[in-house]
């Protein structure tokens, strides 16, 4: 891609995204992709680009890439349909990730962000563990420093007020850890996360202050991140 600054979104862009709620079908989206590729595709790239050299300041292992192939910072605008009942081929938003770890990104923690029609969502952290990690992350409850930080970090991130921390996932304390243990809620826990669905605004969206706006969110809830890393570094 050009070394052209992310500018904001065009509406033309984003007015694509509900153009194609309406009309989520192969004939219209290849009638149309032309716009995507010019108007949503190219400056979320440029997006990536500008709000990835800027989370640096956080953490230089936060990796970004403006590739398009599902590969980069991007996801792809296609459906997976295999296995839902919706069958509508194309996403009506547009998703990127910043991940900070080694392997595929959807692997790590990270921060994520999602813009369609009408703003935008901020998350971070890592939404589901695999088995490997979700014992990493019981141990590293159970434990006194590790539980301690992970109790501190979600009430940074909890008492800012514009974010839910989760997630509880399973009804029982998984077996071999205390009913009574005093971070039992966390044992519960299948993922860790901050979320804010609607932490952009649509008017954002038009505005190279986007970066910004993003990356305070970045900052804000930056103290579960770290704790994910932490883990990851130790497991």
């Amino acid at each position: 891609m050009g070394s052209q600054e992310f500018s904001g979104f065009p509406k033309r862009g984003i007015q694509f995204l509900a153009e194609l709620a309406d009309n989520n079908n192969r004939g219209w989206f290849q009638a149309n992709k032309k716009i995507f590729q010019e108007e949503l595709q190219k400056p979320a790239q440029q997006f990536v680009l500008a709000l990835g050299m800027r989370l640096q300041e956080i953490s230089t292992g936060i990796q970004y890439d403006t590739r398009t192939n599902g590969s980069g910072s991007l996801m792809r605008i296609y459906r997976d349909t295999r296995f839902s009942k919706d069958k509508t081929p194309y996403k009506t938003n547009i998703s990127m990730a910043f991940w900070e770890g080694a392997g595929k990104k959807m692997a790590n923690p990270g921060f994520f962000f999602r813009f369609e029609p009408g703003g935008g969502g901020a998350y971070a952290g890592q939404h589901v563990f695999d088995k490997v990690k979700l014992t990493a992350f019981r141990e590293a409850v159970v434990d006194d420093q590790m539980g301690s930080e992970l109790e501190k970090a979600l009430e940074e991130v909890g008492n800012i007020g514009d974010y839910d921390v989760g997630c509880e996932h399973y009804k029982r304390v998984p077996r071999g850890y205390e009913a009574d243990h005093p971070r039992v809620t966390y044992l519960k826990y299948n993922g860790l996360w901050a979320v804010n669905p609607t932490a952009v605004k649509e008017a954002d969206l038009y505005l190279p202050e986007l970066v910004d706006i993003c990356f305070e969110h970045c900052l804000r809830m930056d103290p579960i991140q770290r704790w994910l890393v932490k883990l990851d570094q130790g497991s």
